[in-house]
C-alpha cells in the first residue's frame, strides 16, 4: 500500500487499475471502510461487499484482510508476516512491499456469482479469472485454454471478421490469450523448419478456430456492453467448471516419490495448494497440473511443527497400495501450513451454517441467462473426463504414509508411519472418508 500523501491510498484492480483514494486518519482506518470508499468510487452495487475483498499482495505472500483490519498497521507489520510465513531470504525480505489489491473474496460461493449482473463486476472477475488463467494458477487443458482465449479475443479484439484475423497476427500477442507454458517457442532446427512454412502453430490455430466459433448476437447499436457482458459471463461459466476457481493459493513442497533400483529419494518438488469453498488441490508448480484434489468430505487434515524448519500440513485420505485398500498420508512442507489449515477448518464450518442452494427450478438467474451455458460459448458437447487432464489426481506421482487402523493400534503398509490418526475432519454432515482396517496376509512396513 503506498501513501502519495498523508490521507492518500493507491488501490490496484487486477488488470494493473490503479484507484486512488482519499481517506482521513489512515492508520485507524479498517478494510471494510476502505471497501465502501471503493465500491463509492467505482459505483458498484452492494453485491460487490460479498464478492471482492481487500487483499495486500506481493511476490512472496498473499493475504486477504478480515473487514476488521487496518490495512496500514498490517503493511507495518509486513516484514514479521514474511519472517513467519514465508521462507524467503533475508534480503528479498527487506525490501519486499505489498500492494493493496482489490480481488474476488475466497468466500463468495460460485452459486452467488452466477447471480451478478452489473457489468463492471462481471469485468472485474472475467479480469481476474483471465489473469489466473495466463499465470498458470488455474490449469486447463489446452483445448478449454483455446477456447477461453477465444473469448478473450473476442473481448479484446471485437467480433471476428474473416480475413482481417490470421493465426499468424494473434501470434504476436499470444501470450495475451493463452497461458505462458503454451506460448512456449521451439528452438533450433525444428523452428527454423517451421518458419519455412505458412501453418500455424497448434495453440495458434486452435486460438483462431475457438475466436471464430464465438457466437455473436444480434445487438442494437451502442448496445456493446451489454454483448461484453454476456462475453464475461461465458468465460467465467467456463472457469467454474475447474474445482479451484476462486481458491486462495499457498506454496509449499512435497516429496517425491522414490526413484531407481534402490529407490532413493531424490529431494522435494515444489507445489501450490489451493484452497476454496469446495476443497484442496495440490498442484505440481512446474507442470501445472494438479496432482491431488480433495473435497472436503474426503479428507482429514493437520498441521504440526516437528522442528524450527519443517512446518507440515498433513492431508489424509482414502487410496489403496497394492490393491489393498488404505489409508494415505501426504506431507507438504510449508511455513503456510497453519494459514492453510485454518482455512481449511473455515471453510468446513462456512460450509456447514451456510443455506444450501436453492434447487434449480427456484434459483435467481441472471439476466439473460436461461440455461447454464451462455449464450456466447462455442457449441459444448457432453461433459468427459479427459484422460491425463490436468484437472485429474495423480496418486501415482505422490510419495505418501500408507497405513490402516487395526483399533488400538496403526498398523502400516510401507513406508513407516511417522504421525498420529488425525480427529480433524468433516465431522458434520455427510462424509465418504473411512478409516480403513487390516486384512489377514497384509504386508506391514
Amino acid at each position: 500500500m503506498l501513501c502519495v500523501a498523508a490521507a492518500d491510498v493507491l488501490v490496484y484492480l487486477v488488470d494493473d487499475t490503479v484507484v486512488p483514494l482519499s481517506v482521513e486518519n489512515l492508520p485507524s482506518v479498517t478494510a471494510h471502510d476502505l471497501h465502501r470508499v471503493i465500491r463509492d468510487t467505482l459505483q458498484l452495487p452492494d453485491i460487490a461487499l460479498e464478492a471482492f475483498s481487500l487483499w495486500l499482495i506481493s511476490p512472496l505472500l498473499e493475504v486477504q484482510l478480515k473487514p476488521k483490519h487496518q490495512p496500514y498497521k498490517v503493511c507495518r507489520q509486513w516484514q514479521d508476516l514474511l519472517f513467519r510465513f514465508t521462507d524467503a531470504p533475508e534480503d528479498d525480505i527487506a525490501v519486499d512491499e505489498p500492494s493493496l489489491q482489490f480481488r474476488r473474496n475466497v468466500f463468495f460461493p460460485k452459486r452467488r456469482e452466477l447471480q451478478v449482473n452489473h457489468e463492471d463486476l462481471l469485468r472485474l472477475l472475467f479480469e481476474e479469472a483471465k489473469f489466473n488463467v495466463l499465470e498458470g494458477r488455474y490449469p486447463c487443458d489446452a483445448e478449454d485454454c483455446e477456447k477461453l482465449g477465444g473469448l478473450v479475443c473476442r473481448v479484446k479484439l471485437g467480433p471476428y471478421r474473416p480475413g482481417q484475423q490470421t493465426a499468424g497476427a494473434l501470434k504476436e500477442k499470444l501470450d495475451s490469450f493463452l497461458p505462458a507454458h503454451l506460448c512456449k517457442k521451439g528452438h533450433g532446427l525444428f523452428t527454423a523448419w517451421r518458419g519455412r512454412g505458412t501453418k500455424a502453430a497448434p495453440g495458434e490455430q486452435g486460438l483462431l478456430s475457438a475466436y471464430q466459433e464465438v457466437k455473436e448476437e444480434a445487438a442494437a447499436e451502442g448496445e456493446e456492453a451489454e454483448t461484453l457482458a454476456r462475453h464475461y459471463r461465458a468465460y467465467l461459466h467456463k472457469c467454474h467448471e475447474l474445482p479451484y476457481y476462486g481458491c486462495a493459493f499457498f506454496y509449499g513442497e512435497i516429496d517425491k516419490p522414490a526413484q531407481g533400483f534402490f529407490l532413493h529419494r531424490v529431494g522435494r518438488k515444489p507445489v501450490t495448494v489451493a484452497i476454496n469453498l469446495d476443497g484442496v488441490h495440490v498442484i505440481d508448480s512446474k507442470e501445472k497440473h494438479v496432482l491431488l484434489g480433495l473435497r472436503f468430505e474426503e479428507l482429514s487434515w493437520d498441521h504440526t511443527y516437528p522442528d524450527e524448519e519443517d512446518h507440515i500440513l498433513w492431508l489424509e485420505f482414502d487410496g489403496e497400495s497394492e490393491g489393498t485398500p488404505v489409508n494415505k498420508l501426504l506431507k507438504i512442507y510449508s511455513k503456510q501450513a497453519e494459514l492453510m489449515s485454518g482455512l481449511i477448518e473455515y471453510c468446513i464450518e462456512l460450509n456447514v451454517t451456510t443455506e444450501p442452494a436453492p434447487p434449480l427450478e427456484n434459483a435467481v438467474e441472471p439476466a439473460g441467462v436461461t440455461n447454464p451455458q451462455p449464450p456466447s460459448t462455442v457449441p459444448q458437447r457432453h461433459k468427459l473426463r479427459r484422460q491425463g487432464s490436468v484437472i485429474c489426481s495423480r496418486i501415482q506421482h505422490l510419495s505418501t504414509i500408507d497405513y490402516v487402523d487395526d483399533g488400538k493400534e496403526i498398523k502400516r503398509v510401507k513406508p513407516k508411519r511417522t504421525t498420529s490418526f488425525f480427529s480433524r475432519q468433516l465431522s458434520l454432515g455427510t462424509t465418504s472418508y473411512t478409516v480403513v482396517q487390516p486384512t489377514d496376509g497384509l504386508e506391514q512396513g
